[in-house]
């Protein structure tokens, strides 16, 4: 499999992928956002349509329209309108509407869906080495970001009001975050396709968080889970010649599932090791010791 380039190219690209999808990811479900990477990918077909009617890298268009897009989705998540709700769905399916329209208007594209279809459901066997260098240079900003500043985000994720009492600036890493999650969306767009974006910064933290007790620690086992089924799937794509993103997403289910049938016993243990041993041990009966009352003693005790 190492021998052709193309392979050697997909490998490394899913190995990016596998470890900056699950590194943003873990903040949003930390935020109850788990979805927000599949609506900024309906977004991104519109910069993806935008690339190709204008003969431009679809990738870098579609970075700048996710920025955009998850920049007003931060913004209409901030004022708490309760139409808000509205407004993003009109946001998301207006931007895969639009994505659609104009991929059939491209010149490259009339009359094809091929194209629609590597970006939907991804196209990783394809990747040339200038996608490469897009995903690792987009991928290094994404891992800088999601590892440096990793203290102020969970603290901007678990309590923003807190975290606003303690000086954090709440607004511009919120802001960030959501820049951060855009260009992840079009970093795995190649790799898993923007229909299973979301499930690639998701699936692995949330069987991470089965086994673990610590952010750090569900952090660093869901990068791993990332990597290791970002490789597999691409590997299987090869053995069995099924989709690769399909595979990539098919294993992190498989996996969470093996993962929730372990957690229970594991859950078991510590709470048995949590539980002081003199709870279960059985009740003694008390002693009675007599004791001889001194009263000099008792007097100097007190002085």
């Amino acid at each position: 499999m190492l021998s052709y380039d193309f392979m050697r190219r997909a490998l490394l690209a899913a190995l990016l992928v596998g470890v900056t999808a699950p590194a943003v990811g873990i903040y949003l479900v930390q935020r109850r956002q788990a979805l927000m990477g599949d609506g900024i990918g309906h977004v991104a077909l519109t910069g993806v349509g935008l690339g190709l009617v204008f003969q431009t890298s679809p990738v870098w268009m579609a970075v700048l329209v996710c920025v955009l897009a998850a920049v007003v989705m931060e913004l209409v998540r901030a004022r708490g309108n309760q139409r808000g709700d509205i407004a993003l769905a009109m946001l998301f399916y207006g931007g895969m509407a639009c994505g659609r329209l104009l991929i059939s208007k491209a010149p490259a594209a009339t009359g094809t869906s091929g194209s629609l279809d590597s970006y939907l459901w991804g196209s990783i066997l394809a990747v040339d080495s200038t996608d490469l260098l897009t995903i690792g240079a987009l991928g290094a900003l994404v891992v800088a970001v999601t590892l440096g500043l990793r203290r102020q985000l969970f603290a901007v994720c678990q309590d923003e009001e807190f975290a606003k009492v303690s000086g954090v600036p709440v607004r511009l890493l919120n802001l960030l975050l959501a820049v951060t999650a855009a260009v992840t969306v079009t970093v795995a767009m190649r790799v898993v396709g923007l229909l299973l974006v979301s499930a690639l910064m998701v699936v692995p933290v949330a069987a991470a968080q089965l086994l673990t007790r610590s952010f750090a620690a569900t952090q660093a086992l869901a990068i791993a889970i990332g990597v290791a089924v970002s490789l597999g799937g691409v590997a299987t794509s090869y053995r069995t010649d099924v989709p690769p993103g399909s595979a990539i997403v098919l294993l992190a289910i498989a996996l969470f599932a093996l993962f929730s049938l372990l957690a229970a016993p594991l859950a078991r243990r510590r709470h048995r090791s949590s539980v002081p041993p003199q709870a279960g041990a059985p009740r003694e009966e008390p002693v009675t010791v007599a004791v001889r009352e001194d009263p000099v003693g008792s007097a100097r005790l007190a002085q």
